[in-house]
């Protein structure tokens, strides 16, 4: 039976998904937390959606046997490809980050004109689309923009290169006079200085991480499996790559947030 006292279990295809953790940690202090990155198979947003299915569900299988309370599908391209099947296989509450973010942009947008960016199996999934399609009056307009997630974990949040692939990739959706953009990605938020100076301070930036977290919040709180008590927090951090790359990849990221890491081998063994 699901206590207070398990752990959340959340899952991305590597490092965006540590911006997730961290809106969790920020909205709940006292929630024991495992997270796995399939590191070895990422990236995602370039793979078939059958693949990522099969690499998703492995994984989180993998934080279901081990006790988790709920599951968080910290990836885009991962949440495109399993929700459905994942809300039926496990008997915990299972949170994606889709969902969340799409309801948060449809209540900030003036004009119904919503800009999407993302990877681009995200973008193929049409995911977000389905997510708006019942929202009379919604424009959604999509950009897939890979290079994001290698400037992210590259470390590089500025400068010019960066700034000449955010005008080329924004520029269609200042075209269409977006109001409200998504970041579709969880690496996204990390360059949220960047795509607010191109995309203007007049478009209203939803983060799929943040909104993910309240999400999470919410369902916990009424599931009544919110862990009240003060207390000092466990938080594991596995993946099925290189520790030490995690690690590395992950300090430079997050800080002193993501502390030691432990290798997986039952997963993409």
């Amino acid at each position: 039976m699901t206590t207070p006292d398990a752990p959340i279990g959340v899952f991305d295809s590597g490092f965006g998904g540590l911006t997730v953790a961290r809106a969790l940690l920020d909205q709940l202090p006292n929630e024991d937390m495992i997270y796995l990155g399939d590191t070895a198979r990422a990236p995602y947003g370039t793979k078939s959606i059958p693949e990522v299915r099969e690499y998703a569900l492995e994984c989180l299988d993998y934080l279901a046997d081990s006790g988790v309370k709920a599951l968080v599908i910290a990836c885009n391209s991962a949440s495109s490809a399993v929700l459905r099947d994942a809300r039926e296989r496990y008997d915990v509450p299972v949170v994606d980050v889709i969902l969340p973010a799409a309801r948060r942009a449809v209540r900030a947008s003036r004009t119904g004109r919503i800009g999407l960016i993302c990877t681009e199996a995200t973008a193929t999934s049409g995911s977000y689309d389905d997510a708006l399609a019942a929202v009379p009056g919604v424009q959604l307009v999509t950009t897939p923009c890979p290079l994001f997630v290698d400037f992210v974990e590259a470390g590089v949040t500025g400068g010019d290169a960066l700034l000449r692939a955010a005008q080329d990739y924004l520029l269609p959706l200042r075209e269409a006079g977006i109001d409200t953009l998504i970041l579709g990605c969880t690496h996204y938020p990390l360059l949220a200085g960047v795509i607010s100076y191109v995309i203007g301070d007049d478009v209203t930036l939803v983060s799929s991480a943040e909104e993910c977290a309240k999400e999470v919040f919410a369902t916990l709180t009424d599931q009544g499996l919110v862990h009240h008590g003060p207390r000092e927090p466990s938080l594991r951090f596995l993946t099925t790559g290189s520790p030490e790359l995690f690690a590395g990849i992950g300090r430079r990221l997050m800080g002193g947030f993501v502390d030691r890491v432990e290798q997986v081998y039952t997963v993409a063994g």
